[in-house]
C-alpha cells in the first residue's frame, strides 16, 4: 500500500492549518492533493491538484474531464453508480455509512471495467480502502484535519522501500559459541517462503540475510511467518530503508523482507518474542573489516549461503553467506554522512 495511490485532502478550519498539513505531507513524500473550490493552493513542480466543487472533481489545470463524486449510503445508490460508469471511466464515491463491504462490492462489480476512487474520512480508513479484496481502490482521497494526522497516515502506508540493495557474498571467518543472550523472534502477519528473510547485523555497515522458518527441522514444523532474527542489540532493516534495533520492534512495524539478490517487500510485525537462548557469533570480513551477527544456536535458524540456507548448528569457517552493504553512519535509524568506526 503505497502513497502513490493516496491523495491528501487538507480540511483544517483555517488556511494556515491547511498549509501546515500540506507542508508536512510534502516533506513525507506525498505529491497528490485535493482542495475545495476557491481554496488558494500553489502546487509545487510534479504535484497533482484535484479541486472539489459542486459535486465534481477536476484537476487544477483542467487537463482531464471532470469526474462526478457520488455519495453512496445504500445498496441501490451503489448499484446505480456502478451501472452508470462507462467502460474506461472513473467511479468516484463518498461512502456515507458502511465503508468496507460497499467498497468490496464496488470492486467486485466493476472488475477492471473502470477506475475506482474513494474518499476516506481519516487515516484509519485508508488501509481498508487500499486493501479491499486485496487490490483496493486505485485512488484514495483522505481527509486530514491536522498535521499530526499526516504521521498517522504515513504509519499505515508502505515505503518507498529500498530496491537498490548492494548484495554481496562474504566468507565466514569464525563461528563461536558466546553463551546465553536475549534473542528476538519476529513473527510477521505475512507468510514468507524459504528464500525470504530479514537483514540483520551488529553493525549498520553490513547486514546478514537471516532466512525465514518456512522450512522446519526433523523435530519441528515450519513457521512460515517467522524469522528467528538474532540478538536484541542487532540492527534490522525496516520497510522504509531505515534501521531499528530488534529489541525496539513493535506489532504493526513494517520490516523489509527480501531474497538475496532478488525481490523485496514490506511486511508487518505481528508479534515479537524475546527469550534467553544459547547464541553463536558469526564473523565475516567485509572490505577488510570484521562484521558480526549474533544468532540462536538451533537447527531452525539459518543464514542464506551461496547454494543453500545453512543452520547455525552446521555453519563453518569458509561458508559464503549473503548480505547487504549499507552506509555505516546512522542517526535514529536514518543514514547520515559522518566519520564512524563500527566493531
Amino acid at each position: 500500500m503505497t502513497r502513490e495511490r493516496v491523495t491528501v485532502a487538507p480540511l483544517a478550519s483555517s488556511p494556515e492549518g491547511r498549509r501546515a498539513i500540506v507542508e508536512r505531507a510534502r516533506r513525507r513524500g506525498f505529491a497528490h492533493f485535493a482542495v475545495e473550490e476557491g481554496d488558494p493552493f500553489e502546487a509545487a513542480p510534479g504535484e497533482e491538484v484535484i479541486v472539489r466543487g459542486s459535486g465534481l472533481l477536476t484537476t487544477r489545470d483542467r487537463a482531464s474531464p471532470a469526474i462526478r463524486l457520488i455519495p453512496v449510503g445504500d445498496p441501490d445508490a451503489l448499484d446505480q453508480a456502478v451501472r452508470g460508469t462507462p467502460d474506461g471511466g472513473v467511479l468516484a464515491i463518498e461512502l456515507t455509512g458502511d465503508r468496507v463491504i460497499p467498497l468490496e462490492n464496488a470492486i467486485a462489480a466493476g472488475g477492471r471495467r473502470f477506475e475506482l476512487w474513494v474518499y476516506a474520512r481519516g487515516p484509519r480508513e485508508v488501509s481498508g480502502a487500499l486493501g479491499a479484496l486485496e487490490h483496493g481502490a486505485q485512488r484514495v482521497i483522505v481527509t486530514l484535519r491536522s498535521p499530526e494526522e499526516v504521521d498517522d497516515l504515513e504509519s499505515v502506508l508502505e515505503g518507498p522501500f529500498p530496491t537498490n540493495l548492494e548484495w554481496t557474498l562474504v566468507t565466514v571467518s569464525s563461528v563461536r559459541a558466546v553463551g546465553v543472550g536475549d534473542r528476538v523472534l519476529v513473527d510477521t502477519t505475512s507468510l514468507l517462503d524459504a528464500t525470504e528473510g530479514l537483514l540483520v547485523g551488529s553493525a549498520a555497515g553490513f547486514l546478514f540475510h537471516v532466512a525465514s522458518e518456512a522450512v522446519g527441522s526433523h523435530f519441528s514444523g515450519p513457521r512460515a511467518f517467522r524469522v528467528n532474527a538474532g540478538a536484541a542489540h542487532s540492527y534490522v532493516l525496516m520497510g522504509d530503508g531505515t534501521t531499528r534495533y530488534l529489541s525496539e520492534l513493535q506489532p504493526g512495524d513494517a520490516v523489509l523482507v527480501s531474497r538475496p539478490g532478488g525481490s523485496a517487500r514490506s511486511v508487518r510485525v505481528g508479534r515479537i518474542k524475546i527469550e534467553r537462548r544459547p547464541l553463536v557469533i558469526v564473523t565475516a570480513a567485509v572490505d577488510a573489516s570484521p562484521r558480526t551477527v549474533f544468532l540462536q544456536e538451533a537447527e531452525t535458524v539459518r543464514l542464506s549461503a551461496e547454494s543453500a540456507r545453512v543452520p547455525t548448528t552446521e555453519l563453518s569457517v569458509g561458508t559464503r553467506v549473503h548480505g547487504v552493504k549499507m552506509p555505516p553512519a546512522r542517526h535514529l535509524g536514518r543514514s547520515v554522512e559522518e566519520t564512524i568506526i563500527e566493531r
